[in-house]
């Protein structure tokens, strides 16, 4: 037998095609609507940059409670792939629902609900394919590739059929409806993720996963943690505002544009091992945030005509701006966790970042945003350098205190995934 063959990191091709295949789809269904949300509220609803971002602030509280869900459900009682399941199939309901909606009111408690049922499916799609990786700084780029992919088909079919310039784009809330279904079918079928910290106590602490939080107990952990908070207050401009400021630039087909983001994304990602191994994780993450930073200034000075190469290399940093920092972060997440709260670190991970950062960044970006309304829409460059400000410091509040270290029992843990 040959030396490939008998390679510990060698993945099933059956198991890689259904991981694959679940990346694509958890995030197909979340870039389906929510890259043109910001468009559809002023546009169609008539809602206020503050609205905008009580939109948005949605995802914030879904992420805040998902670490609660994941840790009481997937890493006690029930397998993580039928909980993913479960929460897709609510999430179809949520999303059809959401496109239905005729004013802000019933449009914020439909997406409300959504939130709260999607944002702990991220933490759950690591955690099924950590599960089944003996090395996971190697092996999950590749399969989390496919969820980019999944984002850049999402943006592209906006863009063929015109939704945007159309005034269509309750279409895309359907579209997520239907993808978010077929998700939590085809969650049944996927590698079998059972709950590993069943016999580890019952405080309430533990039942809710809040055993996760004794990873900040570290400095080097704690630094990341307050970090990956921190970098998402600017984040929140991007995601709330970035389809508005296009469209209002007069950008033809922005959500077509955007996907120049994920496909970035797409090329850095399956260079990440590379990157991993030669730069360690805190160059990793450092080079990402700085990247967050020079995006916004790019956007500040571009425009449509002579300088829009300034706004396509913004979008396009998009692959340093999310996989340096993000998926770098959940592998070291997955490497410095021992074993029994690897899915609720993953779901602490998820709420600093797409919970506590967003929450704080989508109060401070609407206010903003409205703040900068001109007769022609919003004085963009003034905006943009609030959050290359705040992402500079944040920069080097982490390259002061950030010491990379991987405790010694998560390092040398078991990496034998689970029989399929």
């Amino acid at each position: 037998m040959s030396l490939r063959a008998e390679s510990p990191a060698r993945l099933d091709p059956v198991v890689r095609v259904k991981l694959s295949a679940m990346m694509f789809l958890e995030f197909f269904v979340w870039g389906a609507w929510f890259v043109t949300l910001g468009t559809y509220l002023a546009q169609e609803l008539g809602a206020s940059g503050s609205q905008i971002s009580l939109a948005f602030l949605t995802q914030s509280l879904g992420a805040i409670l998902a670490p609660l869900v994941v840790g009481l459900v997937a890493d006690r009682y029930f397998a993580a792939q039928k909980v993913f399941g479960v929460l897709h199939l609510v999430a179809a309901v949520m999303m059809f629902l959401a496109g239905q909606a005729g004013s802000f009111g019933p449009f914020f408690g439909a997406a409300l609900v959504y939130m709260i049922v999607f944002m702990p499916t991220l933490g759950l799609v690591n955690s099924i394919s950590f599960n089944q990786l003996r090395d996971p700084e190697k092996q999950f780029p590749a399969i989390r590739v496919f969820g980019t992919l999944g984002w850049i088909v999402a943006g592209l079919i906006i863009g063929w059929f015109g939704w945007e310039q159309g005034g269509s784009l309750e279409l895309t809330f359907l579209m997520a409806a239907v993808g978010s279904a077929l998700l939590g079918v085809f969650a049944f079928f996927l590698p079998d993720t059972p709950p590993r910290g069943r016999d580890r106590g019952g405080s309430i602490g533990q039942l809710l996963g809040l055993d996760a939080l004794g990873l900040l107990k570290s400095r080097s952990y704690l630094t990341f943690f307050i970090s990956s908070v921190l970098i998402c207050i600017p984040l929140a401009f991007y995601y709330n505002f970035t389809n508005l400021y296009l469209n209002e630039s007069g950008v033809q087909a922005a959500a077509a544009y955007q996907s120049l983001g994920q496909m970035s994304e797409a090329l850095f990602l399956l260079a990440m091992p590379f990157l991993l191994r030669r730069l360690g994780f805190k160059k990793t993450l450092l080079v990402g945030m700085l990247a967050w930073a020079l995006r916004y200034v790019l956007f500040g000075f571009g425009d449509t005509g002579s300088m829009f190469w300034m706004i396509l290399i913004g979008l396009v940093l998009h692959g340093i701006c999310y996989d340096f920092f993000f998926v770098a972060g959940q592998i070291y997440t997955d490497k410095y966790a021992p074993s029994h709260v690897r899915s609720s670190a993953q779901g602490l991970i998820s709420m600093a970042t797409y919970g506590l950062g967003l929450l704080i960044g989508s109060l401070i970006s609407g206010p903003i945003v409205d703040a900068y309304v001109t007769e022609g829409g919003h004085a963009w460059t003034s905006i943009w350098l609030i959050p290359a400000g705040l992402a500079v410091v944040v920069s080097i509040f982490f390259f002061l205190f950030f010491r990379e270290e991987v405790p010694v029992e998560a390092a040398t843990a078991d990496r034998t995934p689970t029989p399929v």
